[in-house]
């Protein structure tokens, strides 16, 4: 099946058998259970990161709702299996603990990444260490303790793109993880491409809607296993009712994504033009667009009226942003500028609304 029906029918397919229509919303913080032998022996299973028919034993362990939106994300990005956490964070730090707990702290990573991951891998705060490398330097980076190579592409904030089969033909036996937030897997799937780990921060465009916070990895069983074994006892928990959010956001991302990124076609063409805009960044597909102006760019964030000044992205109305102000600020300003981050960027994520209102809007906030 194409991705557009997999998308609605994804973690859904039991349904009518079930004998209902919307997707069943499991609040249980704990499953009741008479035979205590019987939970003792499953709650065993459990901690090592498998998993086991039947309902869990309590809710940080396992949620039928979130189950199905794991399921569903995992099908659409061609993966074994998914894990949701919290947040994006919470994702990226579970995969960050693995490879410590595995004896194999160090990480390669590819920059320009979203600040705050950078800031993670950094600051050393898990345990693990780091080599920054451009693609076709991570070869060269590798140790024998590395337990991960890191990429985004698109990047965070420039958009700028690895070959990310390339990429995962220089990390050998080292796992590949891709942030593939921005171009969801509507646009690219990289485990297609070799990558063996696939990260989102559903708080973005899974969810679309800007309601909903979480985070999911899409990878291996085996890898998946691990990452459960961290969630068990660290607590970073997916709740409930975001997993039904992001269950049903999944339903219209192939039709949101195609008709943000038409649009965001457009205004990048337009942008391209515009005399108060020196550089404009768009890969030619997507729906995010990054632009530097010649003037000051808090002014042009000042003055939107249609489009909303606030950080994230991937919803359904139009967000702008400067990075170095906010998603990327964490970074300062040294290495922002090292990662190609100019001061005068600004990052737009472009919604559902016409095109023609969201152009009348930025081209008055960027004459303001």
């Amino acid at each position: 099946m194409q991705l557009s029906t997999r998308a609605v029918h994804a973690g859904r397919d039991d349904l009518a058998d079930l004998g209902v229509h919307a997707v069943p919303l499991d609040l249980s913080t704990t499953y009741p259970a008479r035979d205590s032998r019987a939970e003792a022996a499953r709650l065993d299973v459990l901690s090592t990161g498998a998993t086991v028919p039947g309902m869990p034993v309590y809710g940080r362990l396992g949620n039928p709702t979130v189950a199905r939106f794991e399921a569903a994300l995992a099908e659409l990005e061609g993966c074994e299996a998914g894990v949701a956490f919290a947040s994006g964070m919470a994702a990226l730090s579970a995969c960050l603990l693995a490879s410590v707990a595995a004896g194999r702290p160090h990480v390669v990573a590819v920059r320009p990444l979203y600040g705050t991951s950078d800031h993670l891998l950094g600051s050393g705060l898990l345990g693990n260490t780091v080599t920054w490398a451009a693609p076709g330097e991570v070869g060269a980076a590798l140790r024998s303790d590395t337990g991960l190579v890191i990429a985004e592409s698109p990047a965070n904030p420039t958009l700028a793109e690895v070959d990310i089969a390339a990429l995962a033909a220089e990390c050998g036996d080292v796992p590949l993880l891709v942030d593939n937030t921005f171009a969801t897997p509507v646009l690219q799937r990289p485990a297609t491409l070799g990558a063996q780990i696939v990260l989102h921060s559903a708080t973005k465009f899974l969810g679309g809607h800007g309601d909903v916070l979480g985070g999911v990895v899409a990878t291996t069983e085996e890898y998946a296993r691990r990452l459960r074994q961290i969630r068990f006892v660290t607590g970073a928990v997916l709740h409930p009712l975001a997993g039904y959010l992001l269950l049903r956001g999944l339903s219209t991302l192939p039709v949101r994504i195609r008709a943000a990124s038409a649009t965001a076609a457009v205004l990048a063409e337009r942008l391209r033009a515009h005399p108060t805009v020196s550089r404009v960044h768009y890969p030619g597909r997507g729906a995010l667009v990054s632009f530097e102006v010649t003037g000051d760019p808090h002014a042009v964030v000042g003055a939107v009226r249609l489009i909303t000044p606030a950080v994230s992205l991937g919803s359904v109305d139009t967000l702008i942003q400067h990075p170095g102000s906010i998603s990327h600020h964490i970074m300062g300003a040294a290495e922002r500028a090292g990662v190609g981050i100019s001061e005068r960027l600004l990052r737009m994520s472009v919604g559902l609304e016409d095109a023609e209102d969201l152009w009348d809007d930025l081209d008055k906030a960027l004459h303001a």
